[in-house]
């Protein structure tokens, strides 16, 4: 099908300067961009005008930091993504995803991200290389396509557990090579990098060192390392310094996943993150980072506790809870010391709200915090933090009011910044950067704050992600290009979507074409899906189709 766009305002994702145009897709590409009023239906052969007058026409956004992975495969229409304009998602983040796996891993990481992702007992989990995962993106068990395309970043979590369990301590040499032959391989499937999650177990049971090993094969193969490092908290400068240090020492691109400065000790202090990263970057390190324009977290509430407790996966988890002797150990890291879990700060109980749980008896929790269960059923904060843990199995999600606005807007600012969402779709009440991200970019902190042109700003959204994943022929606007294509009004574009009611899709998104297929069309979803597994090929590139050129 050919769809001729006219009269559009062009924000082609390069951060030039907007003209307006006449956009020509001829199915999934885009096959002409010429000045407005020049195109006609009758000599494009067109099959639809849109008149776009008002309207901006720039590339599809990018999210940086995607949880999706499994729900582009259950709930197919994906409308949280599709309806702020996201064509494309990088997925397998913080170190825990669902491949590569065996199947005692693939059990064992389900329940640990039940929070994150859901848990569906009746999904077949039909896969187990990345390669076969990739391939399942590609035609879903009904045979149809997933909503947006997806690229993948490689657990190192997931693949710990797999060589080593889900218990802590170093690697053998043996082990250690293992890791690493089993990244190599995940690569060659597809995969675009390696993600880790360091305040979470597995993987934060990672040494420098071990880390560096996995980095160098992720370098030699061209790929990116995406961490979500040891701390946004007590000691997160340091934490970020060791990241850079990996990436220096080891020639690894780095992208720094949610880049923030959270909790008390860090208020006002992104200037000091910043100054770090333009040191690295003007001794040529290769880094780039992401952030969501919001100030709470979202992750689960097993997170808080120490790493030694989680230790051995769920089941040795909730035995530590229920010994009375090492209950008391693991309340006084969390509530004394400051468990590394929680970053090395004290848990604030007033900042942990519970967003979704798993277990339904626990409905009545989400939307409050462990301090108002806490005060409603006059009990202890500890004691309610653990019960919750032990009733849910772990599963439960919570969101984490610790962020700072200064530190926010000094960041997206940076040179190096992308959008991610960090985005949780399931739980009853998750957080609305799931739904709100990017219009809240465009809107809120573009078109309200002037914080960056709209030029500046779709760039970081589509331009400068596609160059860092090295896509081939996405994120722009340009001829021969994929057509992955949002129009939208510059004037009303905002995000709904709030705190108490965050399932709500954005204002002023009109049409999104994923591979020149309108999947949001006059403003209401097509239910249309035409996204594809988006693969690292052997020349480096990051292309649809096989994992070879």
């Amino acid at each position: 099908m050919k769809t001729l766009i006219s009269n559009a305002t062009l924000v082609d994702g390069t951060g030039a300067d907007r003209r307006p145009a006449d956009v020509l897709l001829d199915g999934a590409v885009i096959a002409a961009i010429v000045d407005a009023g020049t195109l006609t239906a009758g000599e494009t052969g067109a099959d639809r005008v849109i008149d776009a007058t008002g309207l901006v026409l720039s590339p599809g956004f990018i999210d940086m930091h995607a949880h999706s992975d499994l729900q582009l495969l259950v709930n197919k229409e994906h409308y949280a993504k599709l309806s702020q304009g996201v064509t494309t998602e990088l997925l397998g983040q913080d170190g825990l995803s669902y491949a590569p796996v065996d199947d005692a891993t693939l059990a064992g990481v389900r329940e640990k991200i039940a929070g994150w992702n859901d848990n569906p007992a009746d999904f077949a989990f039909n896969w187990r290389t990345v390669g076969e995962y990739l391939d399942r993106l590609d035609q879903l068990e009904d045979g149809g396509r997933i909503a947006t395309n997806a690229a993948y970043l490689v657990p190192q979590g997931t693949v710990r557990a797999m060589v080593m369990g889900f218990a802590e301590g170093d690697p053998t040499s043996e082990q250690q090579q293992k890791m690493q032959d089993v990244i190599r391989t995940a690569m060659e499937d597809g995969a675009v990098g390696m993600s880790s999650g360091l305040t979470y177990t597995p993987g934060m049971y990672a040494q420098t060192e071990e880390l560096a090993g996995l980095c160098r094969t992720v370098g030699e193969l061209g790929g990116l390392y995406a961490p979500h490092h040891r701390s946004y908290g007590k000691g997160a400068l340091d934490a970020y310094a060791e990241m850079i240090g990996l990436s220096r020492d080891t020639g690894c691109a780095l992208h720094l996943s949610h880049a923030t400065m959270n909790f008390a000790e860090n208020k006002g202090r992104a200037g000091e993150l910043l100054d770090l990263i333009d040191s690295a970057l003007d001794q040529g390190v290769d880094i780039t980072l992401d952030t969501y324009p919001y100030l709470p977290g979202a992750t689960t509430l097993s997170a808080i506790l120490p790493s030694w407790a989680s230790s051995g996966g769920t089941d040795a988890t909730l035995a530590r809870l229920a010994d009375p002797e090492t209950r008391a150990r693991i309340r006084e890291s969390v509530e004394i010391y400051g468990s590394d879990g929680c970053h090395g700060v004290v848990a604030e109980w007033d900042t942990l709200e519970i967003s979704g749980v798993q277990n339904p008896a626990l409905a009545g929790y989400v939307g409050k915090t462990i301090r108002d269960i806490a005060s409603a059923t006059g009990r202890e904060p500890f004691d309610v933090f653990a019960s919750i843990l032990t009733e849910d199995r772990l599963g439960t999600g919570i969101l984490q009011h610790v962020g700072h606005e200064e530190n926010v807007q000094a960041i997206m600012k940076h040179r190096s910044h992308t959008g991610g969402s960090d985005g949780l779709l399931v739980g009853a009440k998750p957080h609305p950067r799931a739904w709100g991200t990017f219009p809240r970019y465009l809107g809120h902190y573009s078109r309200d704050l002037g914080l960056l042109s709209l030029e500046e700003m779709v760039h970081h959204l589509s331009g400068r992600p596609a160059a860092r994943l090295k896509l081939h022929n996405r994120g722009l606007v340009r001829e021969g290009y994929a057509a992955d294509v949002v129009l939208f009004d510059p004037e009303t574009i905002r995000d709904t979507a709030t705190f108490e009611n965050p399932r709500q899709a954005a204002s002023g998104i009109q049409y999104v074409f994923v591979n020149g297929t309108a999947a949001i069309d006059g403003g209401n979803p097509t239910g249309a899906r035409a996204g594809r597994a988006l693969r690292r090929s052997s020349d480096g590139l990051t292309r649809e189709g096989s994992s070879t050129p």
